[in-house]
């Protein structure tokens, strides 16, 4: 919602603004990330044939430490993927109570490995590992997730590097769907790491004017309203409302929460397409449904939007395989053809 200023003797008074509250004139057009996903899929298993017709195969070491069921789930979707490409995969198992050292063991061995050229070490770890320690001993020519500092300066500084999969998969999305980015106003609602903080510095490498928000932000639903294009990755369902948008404009939303109370369901989404029949059932059989940090209302104001699920998600596993093949490439980059979208 927008506000106008009042002028008062002693005060502002914030009053709301009823073109905030006019919807498009069409509903927003969903960005399919899953099909977007498959493109890029398409793309690399053709890449990865031709390296494999010049004597290379990329290959790809997951290393999933214990048995976390969220973690196994996530892995057995990047080893399905890596084999539907044609990259060799490998998944390491060390047990649960593998000690910090014994896990430097593991990555120092894959580090020297000449057939793995991507490594990914699947969190969280067990609490008594020390996280940092085991992300930083990954060698940074194979920091598929792009989270070392090297692949951080490289993308702060525009060189060549393995930039995070899920701020990739977000610019593949504006880019694939002909989203001007060039001169615009993004804004990043999220400073992680993993995604806020790439995530801007990849749309500021594109050339668009960045804000970064965060939990401390004063009148964020302001700050929110300047975006042509608005990335939400703050992680907590449904923040994102009808006032946060200006109309028209392009939403990302990175977010993935479940929701389990009844209420909540219903809040977010009765009366709203996206509270369609068949999400009900489905909530009503498994007690649950996902989400992102957009509430479904937000696709009366915005001009595209990204589904949850279905939008960014397919992307950071489609970005994974890309980065690997990126990896072997400049690895062994006077072996291989030229890939066409590194």
């Amino acid at each position: 919602m927008k506000f106008r200023f009042a002028a008062h003797s002693q005060c502002k008074i914030l009053e709301p603004d009823p073109e905030s509250r006019k919807p498009n004139p069409m509903p927003a057009t969903i960005l399919d990330g899953t099909r977007i996903a498959q493109d890029i899929r398409n793309e690399i298993a053709a890449e990865v044939k031709t390296m494999a017709a010049a004597g290379v195969r990329p290959g790809l070491a997951v290393v999933l430490v214990g048995h976390n069921p969220a973690s196994e789930i996530y892995v057995r979707g990047k080893v399905k993927a890596s084999e539907e490409v044609g990259i060799y995969s490998e998944k390491l198992t060390p047990p649960e109570s593998s000690t910090t050292a014994e896990l430097l063991a593991v990555i120092e061995d894959l580090n020297r490995r000449d057939d793995i050229d991507g490594i990914l070490v699947q969190l969280p770890l067990p609490a008594h590992v020390d996280a940092k320690k085991i992300l930083m001993a990954v060698d940074p020519v194979k920091d598929v997730d792009g989270f070392h500092p090297v692949n951080v300066g490289f993308l702060s500084t525009q060189r060549p590097g393995l930039v995070p999969c899920t701020p990739a998969g977000v610019l593949e999305i504006l880019k694939r769907s002909n989203i001007p980015i060039v001169g615009r106003e993004a804004v990043v609602v999220g400073r992680s790491d993993i995604v806020g903080k790439p995530a801007a510095m990849l749309l500021l490498n594109a050339n668009a004017t960045v804000t970064v928000c965060h939990s401390k932000t004063h009148d964020l639903p302001v700050v929110c309203r300047r975006a042509d294009i608005l990335v939400a990755a703050i992680g907590r369902a449904g923040m994102i409302t009808r006032d946060f948008v200006k109309p028209g404009a392009t939403v990302i939303d990175v977010g993935m929460n479940t929701v389990t109370n009844a209420a909540e369901f219903q809040r977010f989404f009765s009366g709203n397409p996206a509270g369609s029949a068949k999400r009900e059932e489905n909530f009503r059989k498994k007690g649950s449904t996902l989400m992102g940090d957009v509430h479904p209302e937000v696709a009366d104001v915005a001009g595209a939007l990204t589904p949850v699920p279905g939008g960014v998600g397919p992307l950071t596993i489609a970005m994974l395989m890309f980065n690997t093949v990126k990896a072997a490439k400049m690895r062994r980059g006077t072996r291989v053809p030229e890939l066409s979208r590194a």
